[in-house]
Order: structure tokens, then C-alpha cells, then sequence
């Protein structure tokens, strides 16, 4: 187990030093690849009625899940036959590629920088490659708002429940929750193809996040006090608009984040070409700017060490006494 919070360790520091090079097969995509195989079985399986759809999705959550923790052990239970330090190597790499701590600040930054120089078109595409919100009528405001509100969110989703999750289980577990994650985001919609086939994947995320969306959004007001954020600000925006959003967790983190930073988050959406009207998270105490991804990159850098260095006390310490 030592050797488990050794390799997670390890893998978070890969994700600071290289990211995901563009170059390098990404392991979540053989799950989204399974989704999509598993979806077109089921929708074939089941019947096309509510209740038939509502069990198809079951199975897929079932499915996606167990294979996805099951190859993830698999692998590194026959990595062990053959030494341990063959099995540490691999749990390393494993833990590594499912954390998005540097791809998450160098894909914003790209928006960031693109908004520097004035190529607000630049900048529109940059943003639409973080975001799933139609980006083609944003401005600049729009643009710097959905590039720091993706900061937030996956601040929780891409590190802080990831990184739980490995300190917790190992990278089976973390893989667990990746696939979980994974589904939400391909089928978990309200819409008339995923209302119901989505709805146990979007269900079981909401579930999954509910620890780590709360514990992300107290570790990141503790790191922006460290950083000379307003951290008092954030904590009370945090209390008063945390459910500001359709979804029970997302609202945690982006209302810490405009609190820190004294700007207003969230607001109406298009999405598929259609309005959605949201609230806003924090008070519009001045205007929104493009140095706020920069801003909101910091707090994610040290939202994302805190969680580390939290994380593995505590496992620590549990292991020491037990």
C-alpha cells in the first residue's frame, strides 16, 4: 500500500511536469470507445420505451464501470506477478494519465492568450475545445467566463475527486471513477436521446462527486488564502450561492472561484444552439478580465497540491494507527 501512495505521488507530479502530449494515447479514450460500443448493444437489447431505456442504462453504468476498474486491476495484478517494482512503475504511469491538473491550465492559458492578443475568434476556438456550451456568439467577457468556470469545475472533476478516489483505492478505483465521470459526459443529458438511457450515469456521477465536489471547494478557499486570494470572500460566496446550478455539486468550486477572484461566474447559456437560463454565481464587484484565467490557473495549481499533500497525511496517518 505504501508503494500505491508512493506511485500516486509520483503520477501527480508527471501531470505537473508533462501533461497529456497530444502525441500519447490516452487510456480514457478506450472508455469512451467501450461507451460507445456498449450504448449501440443495449439500445439494440432493450426496448425503445422509458422503462427499457432507464435498464439499458443501468447495465451501461454496470458495464463501463466494472470493465473499466476490473482491466485497471487486472493489469497491475499481473505487473506484480512479475516484480513489484514492475506493478509500482505501472500504477504510476495509471495515476498519471488521470490527472488533468497541467492540460487543464494549458488549454485555458491558450484562451488566455489568444484573448491577450486580441484574436477574440482565436480565442472563441481555443475556449470550445474546454467547454461544452455553444462558444461561436460569446465576446470576450463570455469567453474569459467560460474559460474560468472550466478551471473551477474541473478542478474538482479532473483533480481533487481523481486524486481521492487513487488515495483511497489505488488506480483501479481512480479508473473507476474516470469511467463514471466519462459517462456522465457523453450520456448523462436532458435531452430526448439520453433522458432516460443517461439518466443511472448521471445519477451515479452526481453521487461519486457529492464528497469531492465539497471537500474541493474547502481545500480551494484554504489555497487561495494561501495565495493572497480573498479567501474570506470566497468562503462566503461559497455559502451563499453553492446551489446556483442545476447540478448538486458543479456550483461548489465556481462559486469559491468568483468569490476569490470578485467577479460574477455562470449565468444564461447557449447549448445546441438553445438558451438556457442559469443563475449567477458571486456579486459583479468589477468587470471580468482576461487575467482571470491566469488567476483562476493559480488557485487550480494550489487547490491541486493542498488536495496532494492533504490526501496523503490523512492515508498516512490512517495507515500508521491501524
Amino acid at each position: 500500500m505504501e508503494l500505491s501512495m508512493l506511485a500516486v505521488g509520483l503520477g501527480f507530479f508527471l501531470d505537473l511536469l508533462i501533461g497529456d502530449p497530444h502525441w500519447l494515447y490516452h487510456p480514457i479514450r478506450l472508455v469512451g470507445h467501450l461507451i460507445s460500443g456498449l450504448e449501440t448493444v443495449l439500445r439494440r437489447m432493450f426496448p425503445k420505451t422509458e422503462k427499457g431505456e432507464l435498464a439499458a442504462g443501468v447495465f451501461l453504468l454496470a458495464l463501463t464501470a466494472g470493465i473499466t476498474a476490473g482491466a485497471a486491476w487486472g493489469l497491475l495484478f499481473l505487473a506484480g506477478l512479475v516484480h513489484p517494482y514492475v506493478r509500482f512503475g505501472l500504477e504510476t504511469v495509471m495515476c498519471y494519465q488521470l490527472l488533468a491538473t497541467k492540460s487543464l491550465k494549458d488549454e485555458t492559458m491558450k484562451v488566455y492568450a489568444a484573448l491577450k492578443a486580441g484574436d477574440v475568434e482565436g480565442a472563441r476556438h481555443a475556449v470550445s475545445m474546454v467547454v461544452g456550451r455553444d462558444t461561436a456568439v460569446l465576446d470576450d467577457v463570455g469567453i474569459t467566463k467560460a474559460a474560468v468556470e472550466t478551471i473551477a469545475e474541473n478542478t474538482s472533476d479532473g483533480i481533487v475527486a481523481p486524486l481521492l478516489f487513487m488515495v483511497i483505492g489505488g488506480a483501479p478505483l481512480g479508473y473507476f471513477y474516470k469511467a463514471v465521470n466519462t459517462m456522465d459526459s457523453m450520456v448523462g443529458y436532458k435531452n430526448e436521446q439520453y433522458l432516460y438511457f443517461g439518466r443511472a450515469a448521471a445519477k451515479f456521477d452526481d453521487a461519486v462527486n457529492y464528497i469531492p465536489a465539497r471537500l474541493s471547494a474547502l481545500l480551494m478557499v484554504c489555497a487561495g488564502g494561501c495565495l493572497k486570494m480573498d479567501a474570506g470572500n470566497a468562503w462566503r460566496i461559497y455559502v451563499r450561492d453553492r446551489y446556483n446550478h442545476s447540478s448538486p455539486n458543479s456550483a461548489h468550486t465556481e462559486a469559491v472561484t468568483a468569490g476569490a477572484l470578485h467577479i460574477q461566474l455562470a449565468g444564461n447559456a447557449y447549448y445546441f444552439g438553445k438558451l438556457y437560463e442559469k443563475p449567477t454565481l458571486g456579486d459583479a464587484d468589477r468587470p471580468v478580465e482576461y487575467e482571470d484565467i491566469r488567476r483562476a490557473g493559480r488557485l487550480l495549481y494550489g487547490t491541486a497540491v493542498l488536495a496532494l499533500l492533504v490526501f496523503l497525511t490523512v492515508k498516512g496517518v490512517i495507515l500508521w494507527v491501524i
